[in-house]
């Protein structure tokens, strides 16, 4: 049997380079572009050195193939979902954000998301149900459910800088 190998090849002016060889003997790589883009090649068993699949994704669509891969319970930020439709994700806000020093409510959340935000992580305290008056902070990392949509447009709302 096979040994998983991984390896990096730095790509100067364009990224990095991983290859993956699986026990099977396929080989894969992606190429990590310095735009955050994605490239992922898997070559062909008969000639290891053809490429016969060559696919190109924006970082959120890596990302999302990533989720695809791991199991949930793994990502860091994804805590649960349920077969209604919801999802439950942690989503940090930056010191340099937008909405660093200013109010939950002014966010306008639920409101033009549909997302309620269930509870603040900041440093070792948890606050649950944090209200309208709640003073967010960089580094705050908040606890928010609702539709994979709302969550994504939550997540579009709070890395506003």
């Amino acid at each position: 049997m096979g040994v998983t190998r991984l390896s990096r090849t730095p790509l100067p002016g364009i990224g990095v380079r991983y290859d993956l060889t699986t026990r099977e003997q396929r080989r894969l790589s992606v190429v990590a572009h310095r735009d955050g883009a994605r490239t992922l090649n898997a070559y062909r068993q008969d000639d290891p050195d053809a490429c016969a699949l060559s696919v190109r994704m924006t970082s959120g669509e890596a990302e999302a193939l990533i989720d695809a891969l791991m199991p949930a319970h793994h990502s860091p930020n994804l805590l649960s979902t349920t077969e209604l439709g919801l999802v439950a994700e942690r989503i940090e806000l930056s010191s340099l954000s937008h909405w660093n020093g200013r109010v939950l409510g002014e966010t306008r959340m639920r409101t033009e998301t549909g997302v309620s935000i269930v509870a603040v992580l900041r440093r070792a305290e948890a606050i649950p149900s944090p209200g309208p008056d709640f003073r967010l902070a960089g580094g705050d990392i908040l606890i928010v459910i609702g539709t994979r949509e709302g969550v994504d447009a939550a997540a579009g709302i709070l890395r506003r800088e």
